[in-house]
């Protein structure tokens, strides 16, 4: 639909993606609002922020509490990606990063 009424120069995207799938909303988003300007080669550049981990985020402090046990057990969770088709199960369950964002 962005084609279509010529937003050129958007990404689709789609929010709530912590809710079942009938609660999501696509939407579409400029480019331009995840550009920073940064200095690179003695000029300002419109670029994406790199995007590192947060070591304050709450993800992050999962796997800081969770470390050790994890370095000597088997302790292995599939993060993602969301699946679309399948058994309900796999379908139906938010990613533990995501979960973890959202404080699930």
């Amino acid at each position: 639909m962005l084609i279509q009424y010529g937003y050129t120069g958007y990404l689709s995207k789609i929010s709530n993606l912590s809710k079942p799938a009938e609660d999501w909303v696509a939407g579409g988003m400029p480019i331009t609002k995840m550009m920073n300007m940064e200095r690179r080669h003695g000029e300002d550049k419109p670029v994406i922020r790199k995007a590192l981990v947060e070591l304050d985020g709450k993800p992050f402090k999962f796997f800081e509490a969770h470390r050790e046990q994890w370095a000597v057990e088997t302790c292995y969770l599939y993060p993602g990606a969301i699946q679309y088709y399948g058994p309900s199960d796999v379908c139906d369950i938010t990613t533990r990063t995501l979960a973890l964002e959202k404080g699930e």
